[in-house]
């Protein structure tokens, strides 16, 4: 079958869509927002049984546009033992709340963006405000993207850019801790 010149020259005019990769073993949508993607991973349930415990949900449904830091299960799970039972109890939702949202930088920031603004500063770090106020830095060591919390600790970006409606989620392997 001949394509025309017309139908070629659109072809190859025509940019291929980036199909948001599967996180969790679910389809990420770009139609639906945070929480609405986040519920479908099973990487995440414990990301969002935490959400859910600090009331989180409305605000992460918003508008935005946010850029998450998402860690999977096995970061929490990493966290010394009783630690998220303890965040989870209704009296440290405070504290459950810092933590969640020191991993939440406003704007839609892709990790091409990270990773340029990272590599073009003098330090070799882009630094990042999160709604808790608190810092977080991002570094690029060969072609990986790293988030550092405030106590040094470096998570990596496992599955970066998985595109919201409102916002960007990049999956962490680590929990991001506020000093």
């Amino acid at each position: 079958m001949k394509l025309s010149l017309a139908a070629l020259l659109l072809t190859l005019a025509t940019p291929a869509l980036a199909e948001n990769p599967m996180v969790g073993g679910a389809p990420m949508l770009e139609s639906k927002n945070i929480i609405e993607n986040a519920v479908n991973s099973a990487d995440h349930t414990t990301l969002v049984a935490a959400v859910q415990a600090a009331d989180l949900v409305d605000a992460l449904q918003g508008p935005g546009p946010f850029t998450v830091f998402a860690p999977v299960n096995a970061a929490f799970a990493a966290l010394p033992a009783g630690t998220v039972d303890t965040l989870l109890m209704p009296e440290n939702k405070p504290m459950l709340t810092k933590i969640l949202t020191a991993h939440v930088v406003s704007g839609n920031l892709s990790g091409a963006e990270i990773m340029r603004r990272a590599k073009a500063s003098k330090d070799r770090y882009f630094h990042m405000q999160t709604l808790s106020g608190d810092a977080l830095s991002a570094t690029v060591r060969g072609n990986k993207l790293y988030i550092i919390d405030e106590s040094g600790n470096a998570s990596q970006v496992t599955i970066g850019d998985v595109n919201q409606s409102n916002g960007v989620i990049h999956v962490v392997n680590k929990v991001l801790l506020p000093k």
